[in-house]
């Protein structure tokens, strides 16, 4: 494992904590491939569920952009498809999936949140699905399939970054608590029971699993030329707007 996720068990819960801290748990390779070593290594006899949650300042700002001029079109895809397999690996884990964020979840991150089962973020969370304005469709079908279609239209074409009320509005939040009880949160969990074992949880799952075509969608979106481009783009009018604000 990587340093790049810190992993913890308590009883039957893993604890998955993206440890990118000076980047705001930014998914780069390294994150993203230490998401997914950790969850195909899950042993399914002895992990009831799984929390997610983010080192440092937030949850996760997407996708980290610091190496954007050494990339081509090709390598982002690739970038992309990796998220979209680790995407799908947490929406099919036979595991229940718990979600704890805080600040911010943005891009993938908020991808991420929405991937899980159980989401709960603390008081003033404020979350993002910034693909749309550089032409990628990563989880459009899993949002869809949580929130409905209208919502998670009006979730997609928001410009400004959506707030916690808006967000438990339309059902992307489920609870909200302070991060400073986390701790207590995630025990309780642990000390829970489950009236599914192995076997059923996987069929469970199974049958449950949303956003099964979301690879072909984000893959058709991503080829289309000029994905550098358009990531660069974006990217420069947010640091303008900072700038100017």
């Amino acid at each position: 494992m990587n340093d790049a996720v810190l992993t913890r068990s308590e009883g039957r819960v893993l604890e998955l904590t993206l440890n990118r801290p000076g980047a705001g748990n930014a998914f780069d390779d390294s994150l993203v491939e230490g998401l997914i070593a950790a969850l195909d290594s899950i042993d399914g006899d002895a992990c009831d569920t799984v929390v997610f949650r983010g080192n440092g300042k937030g949850f996760c700002g997407g996708l980290n952009l610091s190496g954007l001029a050494d990339e081509t079109d090709a390598s982002l895809l690739w970038r992309f498809v990796r998220i979209e397999l680790l995407l799908q690996k947490v929406a099919s884990l036979p595991q229940d999936t718990v979600a704890l964020a805080h600040r911010f979840a943005f891009g993938a991150g908020a991808d991420l949140f929405m991937a899980c089962n159980r989401r709960i973020a603390a008081p003033g969370t404020k979350f993002s699905f910034p693909g749309v304005r550089f032409g990628i469709v990563l989880g459009t079908r899993r949002l869809a399939h949580r929130l409905g279609p209208e919502a998670a239209r009006r979730m997609l074409a928001a410009t400004a970054p959506i707030p916690l009320e808006t967000a438990q509005e339309v059902g992307m939040v489920q609870e909200t608590v302070p991060d400073e009880d986390w701790p207590a949160l995630v025990t309780a969990v642990a000390t829970a029971s489950s009236s599914l074992d192995a076997r059923m949880a996987r069929l469970v799952a199974e049958r449950f699993n949303p956003g099964k075509d979301d690879m072909a969608a984000l893959v058709r979106s991503a080829t289309e030329p000029g994905l550098k481009d358009r990531i660069a783009a974006y990217a420069a009018a947010v640091a303008a707007a900072r700038k100017g604000g």
